[in-house]
């Protein structure tokens, strides 16, 4: 039920935060690892680091644009014939006032968190479908958010809730379609987490104290609970789940 040993995955983000957390695991589960990233020293550097523990190579790429999702793309078919696990998480934010939102914000949040997710599964689907059996499907995770589930009154990152919220639809949609190749698309949709991301507020004792009031579990995410959630998914356990977006977020959305 398991067993995760010889597969091939390939996590987009996955040299900080919540992609080294997925990589990580996998990388400890016998899988060997594709992480790409846009600064090439960190994804070289985290690479050498999850190494240490099993197979873990680095494919650094902007994947904020199509040229770029191509060119990782192409990398990875050069060294790989199939793709086992497909793991969509790069991703990008931006928080303004309404009046004073930027389009270069708009285009940078939606490129990176929206475009390369289609398009970067787009161009693997020929890799994914070598992989997939009926017993035992090929997986794409995308990384969603309880942020595309709900809006807030202060919030201020219009172009990242609807980001997220698209990854969802995305999600459904492919799942609708790949399901008869046997290819399960589903999505996470964490909370807040122990990030580099989410330290601004963290490291505030106020913020962090109204963070995980607000949470019934009572705490943020740790590494441990969204990699658990990401294996779930790629065992045998998680073959009959498609079009799921899975909150990950102590129960906080469903207090709401």
């Amino acid at each position: 039920m398991t067993e995760l040993t010889g597969k091939v995955a390939l996590v987009t983000g996955g040299s900080r935060g919540l992609g080294e957390f997925i990589a990580a695991a996998l990388v400890n589960a016998g899988v060997r690892v594709y992480i790409s990233s846009r600064k090439a020293e960190v994804c070289d550097s985290i690479a050498r680091e999850l190494s240490a523990a099993g197979e873990c190579i680095s494919l650094p790429f902007d994947l904020s644009s199509v040229t770029g999702v191509e060119a990782l793309a192409d990398a990875f078919c050069q060294r790989e014939q199939k793709l086992d696990i497909l793991v969509n998480n790069a991703g990008a934010t931006w928080g303004a006032p309404l009046d004073e939102f930027p389009e270069s914000g708009w285009d940078r949040v939606m490129d990176l968190n929206v475009k390369s997710v289609f398009f970067l599964t787009q161009k693997l689907l020929p890799a994914l479908r070598r992989s997939a059996s009926r017993t035992d499907p090929a997986r794409i995770i995308n990384i969603g958010s309880i942020a595309g589930t709900r809006t807030g009154r202060t919030n201020t990152n219009y172009s990242y809730i609807a980001s997220k919220a698209a990854v969802h639809h995305v999600t459904r949609m492919l799942a609708g379609q790949l399901g008869a190749e046997n290819i399960t698309v589903n999505a996470l949709a964490p909370g807040p987490f122990n990030t580099k991301m989410m330290e601004f507020a963290l490291n505030d004792p106020v913020a962090r104290q109204r963070i995980e009031a607000a949470i019934p579990l009572g705490r943020v995410g740790e590494a441990e609970d969204i990699a658990g959630a990401a294996l779930f998914l790629c065992q045998r356990a998680g073959a009959y789940i498609s079009g799921a977006i899975i909150p990950l977020d102590g129960g906080a959305a469903a207090s709401r």
